[in-house]
């Protein structure tokens, strides 16, 4: 027996799940990256050291490509299980140790978009990506 909501278009439209979360979630972490990497990447990176990060120009630009280049892979779902795992561990970080003493409202932000890429970890990124696309490709050889 179906569950009560279910319409039968609705299965053809599973897909923008995934695909929805992946623009939300690589959308701002792009913008966010962007800002830190063709803004002043010095000055994110000394906040970095200010946290106590050893090798702080390491992590720094490390958060940095996570952010943009992370984010980039998103929005176009490729290489998105490993994408998210490096957005969700740079906002868990932002989340619990940069903003640890802000309160909720400046950790609220990092706290959804870490467990948006979590889920996008654990759901792939669903049909509407290049990754599917490539699988496809790779298994017509």
């Amino acid at each position: 027996m179906k569950n009560l909501l279910w319409l039968p278009w609705l299965d053809r439209l599973s897909a923008g799940g995934p695909f929805l979360l992946r623009l939300a979630v690589g959308g701002a972490m792009v913008i966010h990256g962007s800002q830190k990497l063709f803004g002043d990447p010095g000055r994110f990176i000394g906040f970095v050291g200010k946290l106590g990060f050893p090798l702080p120009t390491v992590f720094g630009w490390a958060a940095i490509a996570a952010e943009f280049l992370g984010g980039l892979a998103l929005v176009l779902g490729l290489a998105t299980r490993w994408a998210a795992v490096f957005v969700a561990l740079t906002m868990g970080v932002a989340a619990f140790i940069a903003h640890a003493n802000d309160g909720f409202n400046k950790q609220e932000y990092p706290l959804v978009l870490m467990l948006g890429a979590l889920s996008l970890l654990f759901s792939g990124a669903g049909a509407w990506s290049l990754d599917a696309q490539l699988s496809r490709f790779s298994k017509a050889d």
